[in-house]
């Protein structure tokens, strides 16, 4: 109370004395401020990801050595990025410079924004690491570079745009070709997004009306991004006008989804908008009907909703409205991923691939992270679908389902990994089973495995950055680079334990269950060398005997020989293998939990520190420390990047010197 006072009476006497007692609180605003703005959590987020990052480089290395299409190639760009997404490990990219390359167009778009995805919450130096990829004043450089350095920057500061968004906001206005301003608009649209900021809506309203296909498309969807859940009456008016004028399918795919974020979360009060939506002639904006159903009852379970959308999905005449009708249900049912197997169980059968590729997002979208059984029992037949795009969809929500889950907590995993490799290796496969086959890897082993998707908080709430993603994310149907947006949803499986001071002290977290239940998944073996396989020449039955007798005796000899050494070493390998799994496992702070792992989470016996929340509601958690002694704290790992590393190898300038000639 008495600094309370003493910033409240700046006039006081005893001034000296006030500033003192000023600078604590000042430093505890500055803390607060850090921490409400979500500065602090995405700074610890980041420390977590590049310090406990276990990519297997393999996997990737296996798949870019076995694809031979440019689509194949962007997928497995995009499935990198989601494997080291938040990790700043772009060593993959480095090691294959040359193959990179071949990436050329909106490819080249893509593989540029997915440094985005693998930079994501890498705020401080974000400018500095894309600064090779950005529009600069001087010389012009490939506008599919800097359209996609544009978007990696929105990528970077999705939701939690602060400075980025007027340097954004500047390079839009300045731009005058419409890549550049495509991946500008997609930028600001994510760093901007939920701010509802006037002069970001008027200047992507303008790029709207320039009726350009590439810059519209992201216009629209950006003009949702930054009013999300506004339900601004003006901007619904605007883009629904602009929708039924426009002739460009582009600008209204943009829009559709769009629309819908305009009213995310608001449950009834988007009625009259779905029902206009939904009785329009025009087949995009009656899909953006079944997208605004989608976001307005996000979560809620609600029966009106679900019983619109199932009618729709077997009654419109439009393949794209019925899918997205069905792939709307995962959004709403999400609360309670046990009942969205039964809900999609029949649709999954339909007659109809766009309605069976739909119910496979839904289980996908509703289960994700879950390792749902009846889910994967669901998919598991449409992995072998007659239509490729149904695998595709099959392949992708399977991973949805499955991240992070190991052989323990759901058995099949292994079984759907061999899937997706079998797919990407065999030769005659179609491109769009092994598109949904690459990015199924890149999902399940996002950021270095220790990312899940879920689209609701550990608490419960809906997680609006996840729903966004994901939303965006099937977008990827009509647009590879929206593939991106998937990043939105990876939210780490962590605990992290800070003192008072809001450092990580070393400490030890116990799990109390076998370590294999939640273990990293052993990485992929190198395959040994085949010797090469003689042919065979014909040969007398007589001299194959005679060989035969000879290769015998060698045999016995040998055995006598071997007889007293085979014998320590079985045993030896018995005692391994005898060796019991212990019952618990110690982890280091900042942890890995998986979120089923958290029930069995306590501190150990002898810690010094106490959890002011219980442990099992994981996340970010604030520790009493009951010693004097001095605290050990957790030193904070450097993040990779293009630029600082060679920054820092520079040798010092020498010493001065006098030079004394002899």
């Amino acid at each position: 109370s008495d600094a309370m006072e003493a910033e409240e009476k700046p006039g006081s006497t005893c001034a000296g004395k006030s500033a003192e007692i000023n600078s604590e609180p000042k430093d505890q605003i500055s803390k607060m401020i850090k921490i409400l703005s979500g500065e602090m959590a995405i700074e610890l987020h980041l420390q977590f990801l590049i310090r406990n990052n276990n990519t297997d480089l393999m996997i990737l290395k296996n798949t870019k050595d076995a694809v031979r299409n440019s689509v194949c190639h962007t997928a497995t760009v995009i499935a990198n990025s989601f494997m080291h997404c938040g990790t700043t490990s772009d060593q993959f990219l480095r090691d294959n410079l040359e193959w990179l390359a071949r990436a050329t167009n909106w490819a080249k778009f893509t593989a540029t924004a997915s440094l985005g995805v693998i930079h994501k919450g890498h705020e401080k130096e974000a400018l500095q690491l894309m600064a090779t990829y950005l529009p600069k004043d001087t010389s012009p450089g490939s506008a599919y570079q800097e359209g996609g350095g544009l978007y990696a920057l929105g990528l970077i500061h999705a939701n939690h745009g602060g400075d980025i968004i007027d340097y954004l906001l500047n390079q839009l206005k300045n731009a005058s070709n419409d890549i550049v301003r495509h991946g500008g608009s997609l930028g600001l649209g994510l760093a901007a997004m939920g701010t509802a900021r006037q002069d970001v809506y008027d200047l992507l309203k303008t790029n709207l009306y320039q009726d350009d296909a590439v810059t519209g498309e992201a216009a629209g969807l950006a003009l949702g991004l930054v009013m999300l859940g506004s339900k601004n009456a003006q901007a619904i008016e605007d883009m629904v006008g602009y929708a039924q004028e426009t002739q460009h399918e582009k600008i209204l795919r943009g829009l559709a989804v769009g629309i819908a974020l305009v009213m995310y979360g608001r449950m009834e009060e988007a009625d009259a908008l779905i029902e206009s939506l939904c009785r329009d002639k025009d087949p995009i904006l009656r899909r953006s009907g079944m997208y605004t159903v989608a976001m307005a009852y996000c979560g809620s379970g609600n029966n009106k909703a679900i019983r619109r959308l199932l009618h729709v999905a077997v009654s419109d005449v439009n393949d794209d409205v019925r899918r997205a009708a069905v792939e709307s249900l995962g959004f709403i049912l999400f609360r309670t991923p046990e009942q969205c197997p039964s809900v999609v169980s029949l649709l999954s059968e339909s007659y109809n691939p766009h309605v069976r590729y739909g119910a496979a997002m839904a289980l996908g979208i509703c289960c994700a992270g879950t390792g749902n059984k009846e889910a994967i029992n669901l998919l598991e037949p449409m992995t072998n679908d007659p239509v490729n795009y149904v695998r595709q969809g099959a392949l992708i929500a399977s991973a949805l389902i499955m991240i992070q889950q190991t052989e323990i907590t759901c058995p099949k995993v292994s079984q759907f990994r061999q899937l997706y490799s079998k797919v990407i290796n065999d030769k005659h496969d179609d491109v769009m089973a092994k598109f949904g086959a690459i990015l199924a890897q890149g999902i399940l082993d996002a950021g270095g495995h220790n990312v899940t998707i879920s689209l609701q908080s550990r608490t419960g709430h809906t997680h609006m950055p996840s729903v966004v993603g994901v939303l965006v994310f099937t977008q990827f149907w009509f647009w590879f680079p929206l593939s991106h947006f998937l990043s939105l949803a990876f939210t780490p499986t962590c605990v992290i334990g800070l003192n008072k001071d809001l450092k990580m002290p070393k400490v030890q977290y116990k799990s109390n269950c076998k370590p294999s239940t939640f273990a990293y998944p052993p990485p992929l073996e190198v395959p040994k060398e085949k010797e090469k396989e003689k042919v065979s020449t014909a040969v007398l039955s007589i001299t194959a005997k005679a060989k035969k007798k000879e290769k015998e005796k060698e045999k016995e000899k040998k055995e006598e020989e071997k007889m007293e050494v085979d014998e320590t070493e079985k045993k030896d390998e018995k005692e391994k293998k005898k060796e019991p799994e212990p019952n618990f496992q110690l982890l280091d702070n900042p942890a890995r939990v998986m979120p089923a792992q958290l029930k069995v989470l306590t501190m150990t016996e002898s810690c010094r520190y106490q959890p002011f929340k219980p442990l099992s509601i994981g996340g970010i958690i604030i520790l009493k420390d009951t010693s004097e002694d001095m605290e050990e704290l957790v030193e904070p790992v450097a993040a990779h990047g293009p630029k600082i590393e060679e920054e820092e190898q520079e040798p010092e300038p020498p010493e001065p010197f006098e030079y004394i000639d002899d």
